[in-house]
């Protein structure tokens, strides 16, 4: 979520912490926290974007090809329960003062690092799997972070908006491989924006809570207007791509819609699931990722795991009682950390977790 509230600027903090601790609710913290975004969800679902008629009204899932964005039938919207899985989450790294400590997004490169966007502190960190801070380096108000398939790391920048009049908005790269890694702009120029991912070719994509539609930037930092126009789905926030589709959550939006978009057919996107069928009860979408086949989606709001199947729009909430989680991803290339059981989240309060799954499955 980009879109953050006045956030002062602090020193940076260079301290490492390693421990790995059982999450332990702080109410009174919780508390805030929710009332602050409960007060923000209320406004975007009454002035923002109206939902439609099917989201207020509980239905059955209606099933959708899983090959065939095209042929989507109306969204789900019946009211989400617990899924099947038995999940573990513990602290992987403690946060600070919450929303003062704002950790936006993170992203591994597979070659045993945890890249961590803070926003607040305008820097990009680099963790070991054993939670250690290993580097850290400057960017203006950094958010969406993704590995390339070049193999090198690339983040927006700009997404704070207090300071991105300093700098604009883009996307920087930098080499995860470098002792000491030294970020330079590759695009420049974008103002208001938030998520980002990266097809197989290279190609650029950038949300935005109050953008029109998703922007497509070529590998030469072109953008490619005619499938911006097409992919016209506002207010979107997390962005990943999984084959040939681009998931996106959406924000300003109070039946808290998951939408795909076909890479090659932007115009025919749909959406797979609402995850709101009360209109006050606007979740926030934030990040999103894929697991073991299904969609794992961030609540900012209500402090979720959502699990959303791609093919069946069928939802159900995978892990609860986090603070304000902004983005969530697979462990890869990270120690004992496995693929197949650990996701990582990272939270406004700062926190960064990592939630076990032993088992898989449909929930």
């Amino acid at each position: 979520m980009a879109h953050h509230p006045a956030l002062p600027h602090r020193a940076p903090s260079h301290g490492a912490s390693s421990g790995r601790h059982g999450v332990t609710p702080r109410p009174s913290v919780a508390a805030f926290l929710r009332q602050a975004v409960c007060a923000a969800g209320l406004l975007s679902a009454l002035t923002l974007t109206a939902p439609p008629a099917s989201a207020v009204t509980p239905r059955s899932p209606a099933p959708v090809t899983a090959h065939a964005a095209t042929a989507a039938k109306a969204p789900t919207t019946t009211p989400l329960e617990r899924c099947a899985q038995q999940v573990h989450t513990e602290v992987f790294r403690q946060g600070g003062i919450p929303l003062l400590d704002w950790r936006e997004n993170l992203e591994f490169d597979g070659r045993g690092t945890l890249w961590v966007s803070h926003v607040t502190q305008h820097r990009v960190e680099g963790y070991a799997p054993d939670g250690s801070l290993k580097t850290s380096f400057p960017v203006n108000g950094p958010g969406g972070i993704r590995r390339g398939p070049d193999g090198m790391m690339y983040v927006n920048f700009g997404v704070n908006p207090l300071t991105s009049w300093l700098s604009g908005g883009g996307i920087m790269r930098f080499d995860p491989t470098a002792a000491r890694p030294k970020p330079v702009k590759v695009v420049d120029g974008v103002s208001g924006i938030n998520g980002l991912a990266i097809d197989a070719k290279g190609n650029f994509y950038l949300s935005g809570e109050l953008a029109t539609s998703i922007v497509k930037i070529r590998p030469d930092g072109t953008k490619d207007e005619k499938w911006t126009r097409a992919a016209n789905v506002f207010g979107t926030n997390g962005l990943h791509i999984a084959g040939d589709q681009l998931y996106a959550s959406v924000l300003t939006n109070a039946a808290s819609p998951v939408v795909r978009i076909p890479l090659n057919d932007p115009a025919h996107h749909t959406t797979i699931a609402n995850l709101s069928p009360n209109p006050l009860d606007i979740k926030l979408l934030d990040d999103l990722t894929t697991f073991d086949g299904n969609l794992i989606v961030t609540s900012f709001r209500d402090g979720e795991l959502i699990q959303v199947n791609p093919a069946t729009g069928r939802s159900c909430t995978l892990a609860t009682g986090l603070r304000t989680p902004t983005s969530v991803r697979v462990a890869r290339g990270f120690g004992e950390h496995s693929a197949q059981h650990a996701l990582f989240v990272s939270e406004a309060s700062g926190r960064i977790l990592k939630v076990t799954i032993p088992r898989h499955g449909t929930g």
